[in-house]
């Protein structure tokens, strides 16, 4: 975090102060903030969040141990640090964030994008920030910090040196992206697609669509909304833009997009595509796996290109980039039988899309083999939305269907009365069942997929079967 005085951070947060030691209201606190105890650093602030299964004021202690020198608690506690008390932690933070990037911004050079959509978020942001960490300091989100603590939590990582902060709005209901975009402005606003993941919680797919079009919203007049012109939801967004002052650069595989992919060619080793940007061709070698991680690396390109960075260089920067994410189409075990470990996040999109993927990577003499289980945060659409993934993956003619855990059981029960019925798709109620069928069942030239999501747990399923493998 930027240096600021104990007094700065308090009317920030609207807080009180408890000296504690040596340190006065004029001390100047600049360490990193984090709300576990195990991540600060000396010099840290560490935010007191109460939890679910536990509260923060307990390990305030912990974190003075490992050098934090500034408390924010909902109430004083009896260590030996200073404190700022807050009503809430967790607006806080926000605040604090908010306070921080308006004083970078307002003697810096900082731009800031935010990005969001249904699926890709992470995967944009990685790409985003590859190409343009070499044009300046980059800030991006470690992992998927992009709920009311993670996205607040990157925020503040600028510093007066930042070029370009990559925020990514995650939201499960209303309002959010709302709210965490308004800390910020973004003067860049990316939608990337708007499908079904989280669809229980804002209520169905329109209403998901007015959730994301709240970042088109948040972006300052005068700034720019990367579009993505393939879906039509997306496209909708425009109106919005126009309203607003904001400009549209658009992304897609359409003739009208602004940065266009054409002659999209899948393989096991990446995707192969031509990228047309402002009338300008190059080939692009996309290393990671999936046609639609194309639409991301699109995003990316729209985004970068109107910041600045040549097409030229953003796609020489795009081809080193081997992997999204750890847990997002990870290539793990060996030649002989690779396995594809993308379980760290499931929609009904992105589950299909990853199905295709491994359909469309198999060659001569090789079986397709999915490791599916449940798909969360679906509310009343979870039931059809499995049936749905367990018939595609028949028609798909994937060779080995194994459906995991109780929650996916209809995935199951869909893709047996759609036709496998001949052994080819398999039930376990738990990974460990699915590990054992899986050791005596993969063969030399097996390509397996392996796709849930986070709360199912299959990421650790797909890590043993990758060291098995290996």
């Amino acid at each position: 975090m930027i240096a600021l005085t104990l007094t700065e951070i308090a009317a920030a947060v609207r807080g009180t102060i408890r000296l504690a030691g040596d340190d006065t209201p004029e001390t100047i606190v600049s360490g990193e903030v984090d709300t576990d105890s195990r991540a600060i650093a000396p010099g840290g602030i560490f935010v007191a969040k109460p939890g679910e299964t536990t509260d923060g004021h307990l390990f305030v202690g912990r974190a003075i141990e490992a050098g934090a020198v500034l408390a924010i608690v909902e109430h004083p506690v009896d260590e030996s640090v200073t404190q700022i008390v807050v009503d809430d932690v967790v607006v806080a933070l926000a605040d604090l964030a908010r306070d921080v990037v308006a004083r970078v911004r307002a003697h810096g050079r900082l731009r800031v994008v935010g990005i969001t959509g249904s699926n890709g978020k992470t995967t944009t942001k990685n790409m985003l920030a590859r190409i343009l960490q070499d044009e300046g300091e980059t800030i991006a989100p470690r992992g998927s910090y992009n709920n009311e603590v993670g996205a607040p939590l990157t925020m503040l990582r600028v510093t007066d040196a930042t070029a370009f902060l990559v925020s990514e709005f995650g939201a499960s209901g209303p309002g959010e992206i709302a709210r965490l975009a308004g800390l910020v402005t973004p003067d860049i606003g990316v939608v990337l697609m708007v499908g079904m993941a989280h669809a229980g919680g804002f209520g169905g797919i329109e209403a998901t669509t007015v959730a994301k079009s709240e970042l088109v919203r948040a972006v300052g007049a005068g700034g720019l909304a990367v579009l993505n012109a393939d879906d039509g939801r997306v496209a909708s967004m425009a109106a919005i833009a126009e309203e607003r002052g904001v400009r549209v650069r658009w992304f897609g595989q359409g003739a009208s997009a602004d940065v266009r992919g054409s002659d999209i060619e899948v393989t096991a080793s990446g995707t192969r595509l031509t990228v047309t940007a402002d009338g300008e061709s190059l080939p692009l070698h996309l290393r990671v796996l999936g046609a639609h991680h194309v639409g991301n690396a699109l995003a990316s390109i729209a985004t970068a290109t109107a910041l600045g960075v040549s097409l030229a260089n953003a796609v020489a920067r795009l081809e080193t980039v081997e992997l999204a994410e750890r847990w997002r189409m990870q290539p793990l075990g060996s030649d002989r039988v690779r396995i594809i470990n993308d379980a760290y996040n499931a929609s009904p999109d992105s589950m299909a899309a990853a199905l295709r993927t491994l359909a469309q990577i198999v060659g001569p003499g090789e079986r397709t083999v999915a490791v599916l289980g449940a798909m969360s945060e679906l509310g009343e659409y979870a039931g059809e939305e499995h049936d749905r993934i367990g018939e595609l993956a028949v028609r798909l003619r994937i060779q080995r269907i194994v459906i995991v855990g109780t929650g996916a059981r209809r995935m199951f029960l869909a893709a047996v009365g759609e036709g496998s019925w001949d052994g080819e798709a398999v039930f376990f109620a738990t990974a460990d069942e699915a590990y054992d069928y899986l050791l005596g069942e993969l063969r030399d030239g097996d390509r397996v997929l392996v796709k849930s999501s986070n709360s199912a747990g299959l990421r650790f399923l797909g890590d043993r079967l990758g060291e098995s493998f290996s």
